[in-house]
């Protein structure tokens, strides 16, 4: 995959957004020499990129985030060295950004920037397994709310439809036919469809586009 000097990755909570930036990195570290994971999350501690934190640090990645990521303490604010992802002409990086309005708000503060540069992408990622993304409608009211709130426009769509460890082919072939209806509607490439490794070679061929994933082992 060829990537942008900025990659930013958004989408609903439970989407699965991290587990493919922290993939995306990984990539992306193979193919130049300095790369940075933000972490722009700033509303939901959930599930963040400091979990892999270690991982980065034996890949030679920089792992951006506020200080309070995986403590009790969480507040909402972008640490100084985020700007660095604009300001700084050798970096390439991968921004895990929140998954509603009010985390998109946050990625506004660096769109200005990311706009002048005009060297991103940004992809929806839509996960048709949770309560508020399951149709064509809900997916386009948390793409639209996002879009609005940050003020930068989605260049493509990832399907990431899964159900955790439970996930089957069958699962990810139902979400299909949802997520391409989507990319229609929204005018916007269809980029890949992502699934853990263990289904990759169960779904080679039954899929196109498909973008084998590791998976973020949460701490």
């Amino acid at each position: 995959m060829k990537f942008k000097k900025i990659t930013i990755l958004s989408g609903h909570y439970g989407s699965g957004k991290t587990n493919i930036a922290v993939n995306f990195a990984l990539e992306l570290k193979k193919q130049v020499e300095r790369v940075a994971i933000a972490d722009i999350d700033i509303v939901n501690p959930y599930f963040r990129t400091k979990d892999s934190e270690e991982l980065f640090k034996e890949n030679g990645i920089r792992l951006i985030c506020s200080p309070y990521a995986n403590s009790n303490v969480d507040i909402p604010a972008l640490p100084q060295e985020m700007y660095s992802v604009v300001d700084d002409d050798t970096l390439y990086s991968i921004l895990d950004v929140g998954g509603d309005e009010r985390g998109a708000l946050a990625l506004g503060r660096l769109v200005p920037k990311i706009k002048e540069l005009n060297n991103y992408d940004m992809y929806c990622v839509v996960n048709v397994f949770r309560p508020l993304t399951r149709d064509v409608e809900s997916i386009y009211q948390v793409f639209s709310e996002i879009e609005n709130a940050c003020k930068l426009k989605f260049t493509g769509i990832i399907n990431n439809s899964n159900l955790g460890l439970e996930t089957t082919e069958e699962d990810v072939l139902s979400s299909m036919e949802i997520v391409k209806e989507f990319s229609k509607k929204v005018n916007l490439p269809f980029v890949f469809t992502a699934v853990s490794e263990t289904l990759y070679d169960k779904l080679k061929g039954k899929i196109e586009n498909l973008y084998p994933l590791t998976m973020q082992k949460k701490l």
